[in-house]
């Protein structure tokens, strides 16, 4: 059973998940072994990627992905992608008259996409090309076996913050031709034909845009031998929203039975936001929640915002992290570490099914989780995992990913916990034989011992599922360096008696994440079904029910949020809500 490839395809819906997608893609390349002689790791990549082959009979690994954007959000890539050319001579014309060519100058590609394309059409990377860029510390000269070696090699020559507009401007793989759609009915940029509310993306979804996204999900899901379900990046605070609730109706309607893992993604602000388009923002949240976990086997909102309110609040910040959190190239790369770990469990070779992840976080209709993530773990140099986990015993390492703060009582209903990038022998501490351990996680003979007693110590009751992996995160380039200078180039911090020798680059991290289905989410969606119905949508926002849905479906659509919030209503006697709250439900 563990060498079974349990087949997933992945569905990119919006812009900035896109830009999410980009980077956990990348990461997942960064972490692919071509090497047939090499062991084979804990993550199955053939779960995510598809083999193929060129015209030209060259073999091909691409992602089994569905990307779907709109008009003037590709820029430099080709919708049809450049693996499978034909190749045809598009010089022949039968045309006897007279011709005039138009030319247009192709878009400016970036320092990293000119790189890719030296390495795409095999040219040699030159040691010039590196003269910014760090030498290899065991060697003379540079190292240059593989694409991955070759960009780590010129780490420092990459500054893309100012030059990363559309998510295509970092991709470092090749896409199926099958995998990108474009929604050419409204405009990426600009002030007209904006796809911004919910009922914009609902009738989306008919005529040639659902046919080709059948053709699509037919071609992908027909040749997988185990299929095991769709993991799903939605944006939530636009019109894909609406897009995303038929897609995933769809989906439940064609493929009963498999998982369908929703990740609703809003980055932290929006560059054209105005009071208008911070309410339909909170509106299309309220509709997808209710929406999207009704279709889904669960939904987890991802975003490193404060909150989901009209009023901003301050953004997630990590101790080790020294990213901007309004620049979507960084945001979206602080959420792609993070999904890295909390996609682990369906990934794994002896990993778990899907629908079994679903299963155990979505008992008595609790279909929403929250995410939470230590990005990266805190772990200094020579310490070993009891260690680490001692130095945080007082309070969790991680973050709320999901803008839901933990319960302060500590309740969950079910909970997955991922470590990724502690190697095997760091996992137990090595205690002198007679002598008294430091904490209780000291005396444990297995890592998942280790992490499974320091998170019950926080949830005493809670159902607990364990995840470890040796092999951390690998952040090659074209990830931003947003890692502290206090961290070593495996992401761990110095010790107190040791100091930063280099300026090397973080290469790889340690990374801790928690889904979980708890109390603390029955405020989190009370909250979120209060502040959208304290206004008349139909005086504040009557454009929003314009485009649809019906005032009806608006009502029952709020409706399903309040009682799915009665769901995480903790009854065990202790309380996560007032009684003037309870009295207004």
């Amino acid at each position: 059973m563990g060498s079974l490839c349990r087949e997933v395809v992945t569905l990119q819906l919006g812009h900035y998940s896109n830009f999410v997608g980009t980077h956990w893609w990348n990461l997942q390349d960064a972490s692919l072994c071509y090497d047939p002689e090499m062991p084979p790791g804990d993550i199955q990549s053939d779960v995510l990627f598809r083999e193929g082959q060129t015209l030209g009979g060259n073999i091909t690994y691409t992602p089994r992905l569905i990307a779907m954007d709109l008009k003037g959000s590709l820029v430099t890539l080709r919708q049809e992608g450049s693996l499978y050319d034909a190749g045809k001579d598009k010089s022949t014309i039968s045309w006897d008259g007279s011709l005039m060519t138009h030319k247009q100058s192709p878009p400016e590609k970036n320092s990293f996409l000119e790189d890719l394309d030296k390495l795409d059409r095999g040219d040699i990377l030159t040691e010039v090309d590196f003269t910014s860029s760090r030498q290899s510390p065991c060697e003379g000269s540079l190292r240059l076996d593989t694409v991955n070696d070759q960009l780590a090699a010129i780490q420092k020559s990459y500054q893309l913050e100012g030059s990363v507009k559309v998510w295509s401007d970092f991709l470092r793989i090749h896409l199926h031709p099958r995998t990108v759609s474009v929604i050419h009915q409204y405009n990426h940029d600009g002030e007209a034909e904006r796809l911004e509310v919910f009922g914009q993306g609902e009738s989306l979804l008919q005529g040639k845009v659902v046919d080709e996204l059948e053709d699509k999900l037919h071609f992908f899901v027909e040749e997988c031998d185990y299929f095991q379900g769709f993991q799903i990046l939605c944006d939530v605070a636009d019109g894909f929203a609406g897009l995303g609730s038929k897609v995933t109706e769809l989906l439940q309607d064609s493929y009963g039975g498999r998982g369908i893992l929703t990740y609703g993604m809003e980055p932290v602000a929006r560059p054209d936001s105005t009071p208008a388009t911070d309410v339909y923002r909170l509106l299309n949240c309220a509709m997808a929640t209710a929406q999207l976990s009704s279709h889904s086997s669960f939904y987890c909102p991802l975003t490193l915002r404060g909150g989901l309110g009209l009023r901003a609040l301050a953004p997630v910040s990590f101790p080790h992290l020294t990213y901007d959190p309004w620049l979507w190239y960084h945001s979206s790369a602080v959420l792609a570490l993070a999904l890295d770990a909390l996609t682990v469990p369906y990934r794994r070779r002896d990993g778990v099914p899907m629908w079994q992840l679903a299963d155990s976080l979505s008992t008595s209709g609790r279909k929403v989780a929250a995410a939470y993530g230590a990005v990266p773990f805190p772990m200094a140099c020579g310490d070993s995992l009891p260690d680490a986990l001692s130095a945080c015993a007082d309070s969790l390492p991680w973050k709320p990913l999901s803008t839901c703060p933990e319960a302060s009582e500590g309740g969950c209903y079910g909970q997955w916990v991922t470590l990724k990038g502690v190697e095997d022998q760091r996992l137990l501490s090595h205690v002198t034989p007679g002598t008294q351990p430091p904490s209780p996680f000291h005396q444990h003979c297995s890592g998942e011992d280790v992490l499974g007693s320091y998170v019950t110590s926080f949830y005493p009751t809670a159902p607990l599922a364990v995840q470890l992996l040796s092999s951390p995160s690998k952040v090659t380039p074209p990830f931003p360096r947003i890692f502290s200078p206090s961290l070593t180039d495996a992401g761990l911090q110095f010790g107190q008696q040791q100091a930063p020798l280099s300026s090397r680059a973080v290469s790889s991290v340690p990374v801790l994440t928690s889904l979980q289905s708890g109390p603390a989410l029955d405020p989190w969606l009370s909250d979120l079904h209060r502040s959208v119905s304290a206004f008349d949508v139909r005086r504040v926002a009557p454009s929003f029910l314009a485009h649809g849905p019906e005032m009806a479906d608006y009502s029952e659509a709020l409706e399903q949020l309040r009682l799915l919030a009665r769901c995480y209503r903790d009854d065990s006697g202790g309380t996560t809500r007032s009684s003037s709250e309870d009295d207004d439900d």
